[in-house]
């Protein structure tokens, strides 16, 4: 994916104002408006320019962008990673309100109406009730197998009084409960915006992800490895330990097992009601002949076993 340079298309530093990503916008709408401008690029060119203005104005989605912009490379496809604005602090549900339609892709991709935060929900108060704040958060695998207490940091952009934007800092020690799911909000009541006079301050919602993990991927409570195995005890079987969130285990591989096979450790998944389970697809993983010694080994089973794996193909 092509990444956009916002500032750029707005001949902008990437330091600017508030104000003077306002007037840029005005002079440049104007410059390439369709209906006054000559250039044969016009449309297209005010089409880039309303897609840039749309992220810059809005002090949220530019400072998540601004983040992003600090990570990209020139010269690289672009990929955002994944929960690339984890611990960023928004109002009335992150990037909800953007209109991607008629955008580009990098656009839809990052604040689009399937990105960001598009799952929450909003509440409706009273007028002096404060807003409620949004945010995701990473946590690792195994907080979800224990009751704990995690420390996070988010951040809010604000814009100061010479309309500069910048990240306001703030630390929380939020309880994680046991067998949370991936996506599953915490709710922090009055950590929010606070009311106007008398009124009470909206709450803050967390969104939970998982950290990328070395060993499983995660879908809703079950868990899914690949586990590495001999070919001896794939063709024998054998009893060998499988780790797990919670500990290793006993695993039974059947005698004549082979790469794909599927086995499943019940119950081991993230706790719940019911708990999730682990799935494990075997991987015979076949040891190297940089040895004399492992090289006879291997001549000697090609002799003695005449093992043809495609006579199932019909070749020799």
């Amino acid at each position: 994916m092509e990444f956009k340079d916002y500032y750029k298309v707005m001949g902008l530093a990437r330091d600017a104002s508030q104000d003077e990503i306002k007037r840029a916008y005005r002079k440049l709408a104007r410059q390439y408006h369709p209906d006054v401008s000559k250039e044969a690029d016009a449309e297209a060119r005010f089409k880039e320019v309303g897609e840039a203005y749309e992220v810059l104005k809005d002090p949220e989605k530019r400072a998540a962008y601004d983040k992003l912009g600090a990570e990209w490379q020139s010269g690289e496809d672009f990929r955002p990673p994944p929960n690339w604005d984890a611990g960023f602090e928004f109002q009335g549900g992150g990037f909800t309100g953007a209109e991607a339609e008629g955008f580009s892709d990098f656009f839809e991709e990052l604040f689009g109406q399937h990105g960001g935060h598009g799952s929450y929900s909003h509440r409706t108060h009273a007028k002096t009730q404060g807003q409620d704040h949004h945010a995701k958060v990473e946590i690792d695998l195994n907080d979800a197998f224990h009751d704990t207490t995690r420390r996070i940091v988010l951040q809010a952009p604000e814009v100061g009084n010479e309309g500069h934007l910048h990240l306001r800092k703030r630390t929380l020690n939020i309880k994680i409960p046991k067998g949370i799911k991936e996506g599953q909000q915490i709710r922090l009541a009055g950590q929010g915006a606070p009311g106007l006079g008398s009124g009470a301050k909206g709450d803050l919602y967390l969104e939970v992800h998982f950290k990328p993990h070395p060993l499983y991927t995660i879908e809703g409570r079950d868990l899914y490895m690949q586990l590495p195995i001999t070919p001896w005890e794939a063709a024998l079987g054998a009893t060998v330990k499988a780790p797990t969130p919670a500990g290793d285990v006993d695993l039974k591989i059947p005698a004549g097992s082979n790469s794909g096979n599927k086995l499943r450790l019940k119950g081991r998944g993230i706790p719940g009601k019911p708990p999730g389970d682990i799935y494990i697809t075997l991987s015979v993983v076949v040891p190297s002949a940089e040895s004399e010694e492992a090289r006879e080994l291997y001549q000697e089973m090609a002799t003695r076993l005449a093992f043809n794996p495609r006579e199932t193909m019909g070749v020799s």
